[in-house]
């Protein structure tokens, strides 16, 4: 790799195929409910578990500070990576079972991060939790579930029809059955038994020799195995890994565990740590490091009902607070939630002889971004009604400042969230999440306040833009939202819901011709009593 080459590439932002040899890997590994505070590097003095190859990634690459999800929950959070388009914008997915037989969230026909690096030229794999539906062989025909899959026949769709050439996969997360691997179609193992894991206890079809504590030895093992492959050829390759940790079940292997300060969520933290050390060590040997854009992160904040216990329960990460850990880190709110603990994720990449080592970027990025920057990456130039929310940040990674991004749309599980500049609008009272591991205050309870100080039934949602309906605050005055500002502020909040209404209604964040909305959108997500008198 010249360094001058690429230099050139960053600042032109060149959109022509680049020869094959002159253009990097690229390998992403998304940890699944890893907080921003779990990651030393990040977390500082408010994290007390060791992650030395993260911290190590941060001191040899970039540091993204003000790095933020679409969604603080799975599913849309990884739609939203995938497609560069934000998740709320699609249709209803197709129907499917429970957890892992979840049915296709889009259609084989949306494009894709693996169908863009395949149009660079690139091999694909992917390797770990997919989550983003598959349509499974049925004995009666009939919508896939626990009891009618029929684990001897090859599933009909997975990743291998989203643009991914190789894949070795889990349908859902780790305490989501089916507990059984699928190499691009076929089930692999007998899936013959019934089993079910710690937190959660979810039991169902699982592979006779599936085991939770070595799912994440075998992923690394599987993207090592996709890396050496890949050596032995030409041209580059992409590879996705999603770790299933340290979401529940907290199953670390058994050299991990009792070695955290804080219980067994932290013994599954460092695990998860390790396998970016691990995976690291297969490009090392491949001799592939030196040519390879590494990028890490998670798909969103971390589940309070995760903590020294095996069994999930609500709010027990204050136990590990108590202690000193704080995965949400400095943030307020936890995974579902609108507020930062459930948004802005810890985020860092390595790139050698482009990313200066020990660089720090405090600018606001959003992992739906990713579309947009590998693509100039892999010299691919994108259709304007492809990844219309994505924006590149690949001169960042060349630590140029121009400002990428000033806005970004996100959402909690019950209500919408709009970044601009220092200011953050939630739109809705609460914490923006409900369910019975909801950030306090809950979103039904804070409704049930506002109307209250609203003091009647609101006649439409226009009546819902008012301070009493929704908070603002001021992120670098006010970096732990305390201050809820839409009172006095109430000028910048109208300029932001016009805004925010503006991209919703446009079908794009990116310049070009306005786009569609798979389904009708509405600015708030009250509940349903809101307009009952």
């Amino acid at each position: 790799m010249k360094k001058n080459l690429w230099s050139i590439v960053i600042l032109l932002c060149s959109s022509v195929l680049l020869p094959a040899a002159e253009r990097p890997n690229v390998v992403f590994i998304l940890a699944d409910d890893l907080g921003y505070g779990d990651v030393k590097a990040f977390g500082g003095k408010k994290s007390k578990v060791p992650t030395p190859h993260f911290d190590r990634l941060c001191r040899d690459g970039i540091k993204f500070t003000n790095a933020h999800v679409t969604d603080s929950v799975c599913v849309p959070s990884r739609t939203s990576i995938m497609t560069g388009r934000y998740a709320f914008r699609f249709g209803k997915g197709e129907q499917g079972g429970p957890w892992g037989f979840i049915g296709l969230r889009f259609p084989t026909s949306q494009h894709t991060v693996g169908k863009m690096f395949r149009k660079g030229g690139y091999s694909t794999g992917y390797v770990g939790k997919w989550h983003l539906g598959t349509r499974m062989t049925t004995k009666d025909g009939k919508v896939q579930g626990p009891e009618n899959t029929d684990f001897t026949k090859t599933i009909q769709i997975g990743p291998t029809d989203y643009g991914f050439d190789h894949c070795f996969f889990l349908p859902g997360s780790l305490d989501m059955f089916p507990y059984a691997y699928v190499r691009g179609k076929k089930w692999q193992g007998q899936v013959t038994v019934q089993k079910g894991w710690s937190a959660f206890n979810r039991v169902g079809p699982a592979a006779e020799d599936f085991l939770d504590t070595e799912v994440l030895s075998t992923f690394c093992d599987e993207a090592g195995k996709f890396i050496k492959s890949e050596a032995k050829k030409k041209t580059p390759f992409f590879l996705f890994v999603g770790l299933t940790a340290p979401h529940t079940p907290s199953s670390p292997e058994s050299g991990f565990e009792g070695k955290s300060p804080v219980g067994i969520y932290g013994d599954f933290v460092m695990n998860t740590d390790a396998c970016i050390g691990r995976i690291r060590q297969h490009l090392r040997k491949a001799g592939l490091e030196k040519n390879t854009l590494l990028m890490v992160s998670s798909d969103h904040g971390p589940g309070h009902y995760s903590g020294p216990e095996r069994k999930a329960i609500a709010n027990q990460m204050k136990v590990m607070e108590k202690q000193g850990h704080f995965s949400r880190g400095q943030w307020r709110g936890y995974k579902f939630s609108g507020y930062e603990g459930g948004l802005r994720v810890p985020f860092a990449a390595v790139w050698p002889g482009v990313i200066s080592p020990g660089t720090k970027n405090d600018a606001l990025v959003g992992l739906v971004d990713l579309m947009a920057t590998w693509a100039e990456v892999a010299g691919v130039k994108l259709a304007p009604s492809l990844a219309p929310d994505s924006l590149s940040f690949l001169p960042y990674l060349a630590n140029k400042k121009p400002l990428l991004r000033n806005h970004l749309l996100a959402r909690g599980t019950r209500a919408d969230v709009y970044y601009e500049d220092k200011w953050k609008l939630i739109l809705g009272p609460g914490s923006g999440s409900s369910g019975p591991f909801f950030t306090e205050p809950k979103s039904e309870d804070a409704w049930k306040e506002a109307l209250l100080e609203f003091g009647r039934t609101p006649k439409n949602h226009k009546e819902l833009e008012n301070p009493t309906f929704v908070q603002l605050y001021d992120l670098k005055a006010d970096p732990g939202e305390t201050k809820n500002l839409a009172k006095s502020h109430f000028d910048q909040v109208t300029k932001m819901i016009r805004a925010y209404a503006k991209i919703v209604e446009n079908g794009r964040t990116t310049t070009g011709p306005k786009l569609s909305n798979d389904r009708p959108l509405k600015i708030f997500r009250p509940p349903g009593f809101v307009w009952k008198k």
